[in-house]
């Protein structure tokens, strides 16, 4: 388990908040609006009305011993920079910010912010790598050249094994994992063979993955 700090609590960050939650982390989630604070704090580990712009609030929340801090107060470029800034300086391992604006995240990025996120731009591409191939069932993008797919398996592979198929040579990315069944077999042995209703889970290049949804 890991512990989380979300500050704002607008769609997003609400819908982050009580993601981490349900997920089985402990999640602080911080907003200056009390309406806000109140609809999520029944569902989260510590719901808090306070301005996270000031770092005397920060430090006496605790938060310099969280794992990650969500800064998702985006609407305003000077107040997520000033937030950014003091979740640094507390020495918080990782900080990730949303951004409204290419400017926007060059702010960020320049004081610190460890991922600055475009949620409107990354669901866009999921929903666009789902469109373009019915097989595709997830996509993570962890930056602008690499990602992680969820397929169902090409109706080739059935009954071949993964060191048959030789993913890694023919395609240039790796099959981290299997879902079968609904059971997902992280590291799958290279003899396992697919099966019908395999999904493959895999990560590589966005070029080589758009290769990889190609097959049939």
């Amino acid at each position: 388990m890991k512990t989380f700090a979300v500050i704002g609590l607008g769609r997003f960050g609400a819908a982050i908040a009580l993601e981490l939650s349900s997920l089985g982390h402990e999640v602080m989630a911080v907003d200056t609006d009390e309406d806000k604070v109140r609809q999520v704090a029944d569902k989260v580990t510590h719901a808090v009305t306070a301005d996270a712009r000031k770092l005397e609030v920060l430090q006496a929340l605790g938060l310099r011993n969280f794992d990650c801090a969500v800064v998702a107060m985006g609407g305003d470029v000077g107040n997520s920079a000033l937030v950014t800034l003091n979740l640094k300086e507390l020495g918080i391992p990782q900080v990730v910010c949303k951004a409204q604006s290419h400017v926007h995240r060059k702010v960020l990025e320049k004081i610190g912010a460890d991922r600055v996120i475009f949620p409107e731009h990354e669901m866009g591409q999921k929903v666009a790598q789902g469109l373009s191939s019915s097989s595709v069932l997830n996509f993570i993008e962890f930056s602008e050249d690499y990602g992680i797919v969820e397929l169902e398996a090409p109706s080739s592979w059935r009954g071949k094994t993964l060191r048959e198929l030789d993913v890694r040579n023919a395609f240039h990315v790796t099959v981290i994992a299997l879902r079968r069944n609904g059971t997902l077999d992280v590291s799958p042995r290279a003899d396992v063979p697919i099966e019908a209703g395999d999904n493959v889970v895999a990560l590589g290049r966005s070029e080589d993955i758009n290769r990889l949804h190609e097959v049939s």
